[in-house]
């Protein structure tokens, strides 16, 4: 240390990075030594040479740092200095919190005494400095206490004498620095709190934002517990100082913080890990509630930027601000919750915003307080509705570098999802109001899930509704008049999710005293929506408004359009809005209804038997049966042409190989044939698989082909869609039921069509599914052995003509062939180029 102070007064000097690093490095080992006294017990023979070395190591010290001032006597080049210092004044151990102060309070003074320089500026780091300087003359060790207490008088002598060289007034720093003590002290080793007030009030002149922010977090360091932490009377004298010190700034200077209350808290947050005792956590949570006080909305904004999901840490900043005196209106509080989960969580710039999830993570650690519930009834009906609209805004979002992993989380818990927890707010806000029946009623029913999962988020919304119509919640009307205006405003989630809910309402008695344009009126606006799900909630609704014998007459009405706004829609969507129109059709005289509105049913239902969805298969099969069931004689040619379409599906269907929906086909097959009186072979009622039973597949298609000869090409066309379904079983079937469909075809099969199939068939041989290569390579078989037989028999009288089954080959042209052949040429070409592509 001698030689780099030597070296200091060389050039170049070091730059303010290479100083601190200069600085850290000499302070670490210089104060980390073993106290003197232990050196000296652990080599008693060397006690006094040991005790000259430890001063004169801890002179070079001091006179290194002076030196390393001298060389960059700037206030950049002080702080440089003064900031590896500052940790070691909290130290744990006695002996490396004296060297501390002492080093600290020796540049001080040499900086009074040449003060080089005017600090335009303010004097750097003034609030940590004087934080900690403060600490430390509450320091159980009274000589720590007294040395800091002049490092404090001479700080406020340096900075008075700033002060009265911009008025450029001359001043007698020896003069000054012994008033000042005077003022300041003397040093009262039995209530050094006082020294600690007096210093905080005379300091208020040199105090801005940034230092009464410093000296605040300053005063939290204390609070630090560690391995090596003082005794129990030391840490009571040390969070005594940390309390009188942040409770005496917040009361003076609370209001020079506003501007940096995001900072604050911020600090706080981080400072918190750090103290595990219970007291000193009191202590370090003060400023959460002095600041609220004052600066309700500035705090709730700062709290907002907490991370994601909340620790321990985090939620108990959030209950500090109702449990602790001075505590803020709670009626604030809850306002400022609601105003930030009304906002979106992804801005106009679509950027992802933290804050209407930290609003429901805040909201749910103040349910966790019992004096907030009776509040929160106030603004119950607006909360749940604003949190069930943030579930639908949430499905599927992530807030990547906002949302931080939890602390408290274990390594096997779940990762955190947006989504999860607000609907978790949703549970504990309705549980807190005393609906743990309605919660229990959704939870029973996976409402929660499905709450929570982007096609299902409003199934889940109505079991919620539903649940609370059905256990006569109590907020009900309120939350019914509250509805009728949010209808019309925001986006499309939005309203979907208030349309869930007002929907169900609709079952309660209070709805007959809104005007019609509001319940009706906006019902029939919804089947126009260019939204599927708007348009499936209007119709659940219209069921609803149907229970009313005033209403069914108008409902009724708009059954045509209902049904017609179902076209294209997802399989769910559509089953789930027929089960909503049984009321309808259950208060009306089958008689008096279009036989057409039943047509539209059963074209709407048809495209869904092939759904890859089990449960969307089943229903939509079923609804079709009951829908059959409600057709009167005598038949429609609309009928007739929508049932003959139905047999193919059926029947292909019916070999998935499923045995529920396999059942509900043969049901479904029987009633339609009921209806039109169809004489089908008994086996095509059979669920057992065609693999064994290709007569019966030949039987059936020849049926369908005699039968309605007209929709021969609309049977071909739906076995070829089968054909490029995804499940095997259904490309199976339907590359069976091709092989036996197109050879009943042949007097009206056209070449494109025959292209088409040799296409498709082509391509199946190719397929993954190994059963649907053979049974492809055998309708390619049955198709060429049929077209043969059909198209070339052997003509009597012309012995020319041979049978192609013996020569294996086709022939090049049909221009010897006789004119009765020559008509079907085309064929002929097709075949044989179908034959050169399968042998390929």
């Amino acid at each position: 240390m001698e030689t780099l102070t030597q070296l200091s007064h060389m050039q170049p000097t070091l730059g303010l990075r290479e100083r601190s690093e200069l600085v850290s490095t000499c302070v670490r080992s210089v104060f980390s030594l073993p106290s003197v006294q232990a050196m000296q017990e652990k080599d008693e023979a060397k006690a006094e040479v040991i005790q000259t070395l430890y001063h004169q190591t801890l002179d070079a010290l001091q006179t290194l740092l002076k030196a390393l001032f001298l060389e960059d006597p700037t206030p950049a080049g002080l702080k440089s200095i003064l900031e590896p210092l500052g940790p070691w004044m909290n130290s744990g151990k006695a002996h490396e919190r004296a060297r501390a102060v002492n080093s600290n309070v020796s540049v001080l003074n040499h900086t009074l005494l040449t003060l080089p320089f005017l600090m335009s500026s303010g004097f750097p780091a003034l609030g940590l400095l004087l934080g900690r300087l403060i600490l430390r003359v509450g320091d159980p060790d009274e000589e720590i206490g007294r040395e800091a207490l002049d490092g404090i008088i001479i700080l406020y002598t340096i900075l008075e004498l700033q002060k009265r060289a911009r008025d450029q007034e001359e001043t007698n720093k020896k003069e000054l620095y012994e008033s000042n003590k005077r003022f300041l002290g003397p040093y009262n080793p039995v209530s050094p709190c006082q020294n600690i007030l007096r210093v905080i009030a005379e300091f208020g002149d040199f105090l801005g934002p940034q230092q009464v922010k410093d000296l605040l977090l300053a005063a939290l360091e204390g609070l630090k517990g560690g391995s090596e932490a003082p005794g129990k009377d030391s840490r009571e004298m040390i969070q005594l100082a940390s309390e009188v010190t942040l409770s005496s700034v917040l009361e003076w200077y609370r209001h020079r913080a506003l501007e940096v209350i995001p900072e604050i808290l911020q600090g706080i947050y981080i400072q918190l890990s750090h103290i595990q005792e219970p007291r000193a956590r009191e202590v370090a949570l003060l400023p959460i509630s002095f600041l609220a006080s004052s600066f309700m909305t500035e705090v709730v904004v700062a709290l907002l930027m907490c991370p994601l999901p909340l620790d321990s840490n985090g939620a108990e900043m959030w209950r500090e601000l109702i449990l602790r005196k001075p505590s803020c209106d709670v009626r604030d509080l809850l306002d400022l919750l609601l105003t930030s989960l009304k906002e979106k969580p992804v801005t106009k710039k679509g950027r992802a915003s933290i804050v209407p999830l930290a609003a429901a993570s805040g909201l749910c650690e103040l349910l966790s307080v019992n004096s907030c519930v009776g509040r929160v009834r106030r603004i119950y009906p607006q909360l749940l509705l604003a949190l069930l609209i943030q579930v639908h805004y949430h499905i599927g979002l992530n807030l990547p570098g906002r949302v931080a992993p939890c602390k408290d989380a274990k390594k096997d818990e779940e990762p955190f999802v947006p989504v999860r927890w607000v609907v978790k707010v949703v549970k504990t806000l309705l549980l807190k109001m005393g609906c743990s029946y309605e919660a229990t009623f959704v939870e029973n029913q996976d409402g929660w899930e499905l709450m929570g999962q982007a096609e299902n988020h409003h199934r889940g919304v109505s079991l919620l509704a539903r649940a609370m119509v059905h256990y006569s919640c109590q907020e009900l009307c309120r939350i019914l008049y509250l509805l009728i205006p949010l209808l019309e405003r925001g986006d499309e989630k939005h309203k979907i999710t208030a349309t869930a809910f007002f929907v169900e309402l609709l079952q309660m008695e209070q709805v007959r005293r809104i005007p019609e344009e509001y319940s009706l009126g906006r019902m029939v606006e919804g089947l126009d929506h260019r939204d599927p799900i708007m348009k499936v909630l209007s119709i659940r609704g219209l069921g609803i408004l149907a229970r009313r014998t005033e209403k069914l007459a108008k409902v009724q009405t708009l059954l045509p359009s209902m049904v017609k706004g179902l076209q294209g829609l997802d399989g769910m969507l559509v089953v789930e809005a027929l089960h909503n129109l049984k009321t309808i059709f259950k208060g009306q005289d089958r008689k008096l209804v279009d036989s057409s509105v039943y047509v539209e049913i059963l074209q709407v239902l048809l495209p869904h038997f092939s759904d890859s969805r089990e449960d969307v298969r089943s229903s939509s099969i079923s609804l079709y049966r009951k829908v059959v069931q409600k057709l009167r004689s005598p038949r429609t040619k609309a009928m007739e042409e929508q049932l003959v379409s139905t047999l193919v599906p059926l029947l292909l269907t019916m070999q998935e190989g499923n045995a529920k929906v396999g059942q509900i086909c043969v049901k479904t097959l029987f009633q339609c044939s009921c209806f039109m009186a169809w004489e089908l072979p008994k086996r095509a009622y059979s669920r057992k698989p065609w693999d064994s039973q290709q007569q019966t597949v030949a039987k059936i298609c020849k049926f369908l082909v005699n039968t309605y000869r007209d929709h021969a090409f609309t049977f071909l066309s739906q076995s070829l869609e089968y054909a490029k379904k995804p499940r095997a079983s259904l490309r199976k079937s339907s590359v069976m039921f091709i092989g036996s469909l197109v050879p009943c075809m042949e007097s009206i099969m056209t070449e494109d069509r025959l292209n088409e199939v040799k296409a498709a068939l082509e391509n199946l041989r190719h397929d993954p599914e190994a059963s649907v290569c053979i049974y492809a390579a055998q309708a390619q078989d049955h198709i060429l052995a049929s077209c043969w037989r059909n198209s070339w028999p052997l003509p009597h009288g012309d012995p020319w003509v041979c049978d192609p089954a013996a020569t294996h080959r086709w022939s090049p042209s049909c221009e010897h062939l006789p004119t009765s052949h020559q008509r079907r040429s085309w064929i002929m070409q097709a075949l044989g180029s179908w034959k050169m592509s399968s042998k390929q």
